[in-house]
């Protein structure tokens, strides 16, 4: 599924038009992204959590040349899944 899919999906289950699903589509990703650029964790229960990881800069090697090359520090957005989905996932154990 892609935001597309979740618009119309959300359209469809309840009724908003197509423009007025994209708005609460585009609210809630955008309230998130937003979340997380300031550095908090966003949690959906029953789903799972965001939150953003820090790594430190390292020595790294170009993969095409070999060189060794510095890697800067970075932060990206890490998922955790939830228990519940965790468990809907995986139904066959």
């Amino acid at each position: 599924m892609n935001k597309s899919d979740l618009m119309v999906a959300l359209s469809k289950d309840t009724e908003l038009s197509h423009t007025k699903a994209e708005a609460v589509v585009n609210v809630f990703f955008g309230e998130m992204t937003d979340a997380l650029v300031r550095g908090e964790r966003v949690e959906i229960r029953g789903f799972g959590s965001f939150k953003v990881n820090r790594y430190d800069g390292y020595k790294g090697r170009n993969p095409k040349t070999g060189k060794l090359i510095n890697v800067k520090p970075k932060k990206l957005p890490f998922f955790k899944c939830g228990k519940e989905l965790k468990d809907r996932v995986d139904i066959h154990r």
